[in-house]
């Protein structure tokens, strides 16, 4: 499958880097091409750039917003919440209508520092905002509690019991998501909450995740519903 990703940050290399290894063909959307290439230093969590992660995995095209949303038949959006907007806005309307776009993508703001807070949340959400900037386009939030290494391979905590949860208006892209989700990273409980307002849910857990990371200085762990 063709599959296009916006943001070259850790979560769109984790998901670039796990689909290519699966055989799919992945281009990566950045804003700017040659500065994203240029980059040198490490990111603000200490991760290495980009230029670092692309000579290990010479197979993943890095490209413009633009040309990954033209490539996808698949869409991602692995862009920080502030830049969802704007990276859509760059691929353009016309070149993302009428697919799937995968939103992993919180609302975070870490204008104040360490825990960041939420720029949007409670009576609105991040998926909300992008479904209705680009109703053309069927937004599926999923994937957005956890770290990247376990979005790609959740079997690294309790061998993969744990939950995931899709939120979406629109069934058949839910439907072919799960399947995605299932076939490709193996996913076993995936928890389907309904419409895209429900995506306030998800993105508003997502401090609680901060806060268990913080106080156990790991990203290996995840949300399971026990009944």
């Amino acid at each position: 499958m063709k599959i296009g990703i916006f943001g070259t940050g850790m979560v769109g290399q984790a998901l670039a880097g796990k689909l290519a290894e699966l055989g799919h063909d992945v281009i990566i959307g950045t804003r700017n091409v040659a500065e994203t290439q240029a980059k040198s230093a490490p990111d603000s969590m200490g991760n290495p750039p980009y230029s670092a992660w692309a000579k290990q995995h010479t197979t993943v095209k890095l490209a413009t917003y633009a040309d990954a949303a033209q490539h996808g038949e698949l869409l991602v959006n692995a862009t920080s919440g502030q830049g969802s907007i704007p990276a859509l806005e760059a691929a353009g309307a016309a070149n993302i209508a009428g697919k799937i776009l995968l939103d992993l993508a919180n609302p975070l703001d870490f204008s104040n520092g360490m825990p960041p807070s939420l720029f949007v949340c409670n009576t609105d959400s991040l998926g909300e905002q992008l479904q209705r900037a680009f109703p053309r386009v069927k937004v599926v939030k999923t994937l957005n509690t956890m770290s990247a290494s376990v979005m790609v391979n959740p079997a690294l905590v309790a061998n993969g019991d744990h939950h995931v949860f899709v939120c979406g208006d629109d069934a058949e892209a839910k439907v072919l998501v799960t399947a995605f989700l299932r076939g490709q990273f193996g996913w076993k409980n995936i928890i389907d909450l309904g419409g895209i307002s429900t995506a306030r849910a998800t993105e508003m857990l997502v401090p609680l995740w901060v806060q268990l990371f913080m106080a156990r200085q790991t990203p290996l762990f995840t949300f399971k519903i026990a009944q």
